[in-house]
């Protein structure tokens, strides 16, 4: 399995409007995307304005470049992004779940 994680950082009064697109934009395309396997949204606040940790977990790079297209390292943005978003990191990371206790 592999976990894809992105990170990106509202200010803290459009934070829970922000949920609801992320909820209605890449939760449900990754969801809707064969071979996702899970999907956990994140949230903290910090000095700076509320990060959400976004996690998809994937059975495979094929199922993960099926969602993100053929550069998988490149995050995946909406148009409803620009209007949240502090930054728009152009990569996101992706680790080889070594344990998974949920499974």
């Amino acid at each position: 399995m592999i976990a894809r994680i992105w990170r990106g950082t509202t200010r803290t009064e459009q934070a829970d409007r922000y949920l609801e697109v992320l909820k209605r934009t890449g939760l449900a395309k990754a969801r809707g995307t064969p071979g996702n396997l899970a999907v956990q949204i994140l949230r903290r606040t910090t000095g700076e304005g509320v990060e959400f940790t976004f996690r998809s977990d994937w059975e495979s790079w094929e199922a993960i470049r099926r969602f993100a297209g053929p550069e998988p390292e490149k995050a995946v943005y909406f148009p409803e992004d620009r209007e949240f978003l502090l930054r728009m990191a152009p990569g996101v990371e992706h680790h080889e779940v070594a344990v998974d206790e949920r499974a």
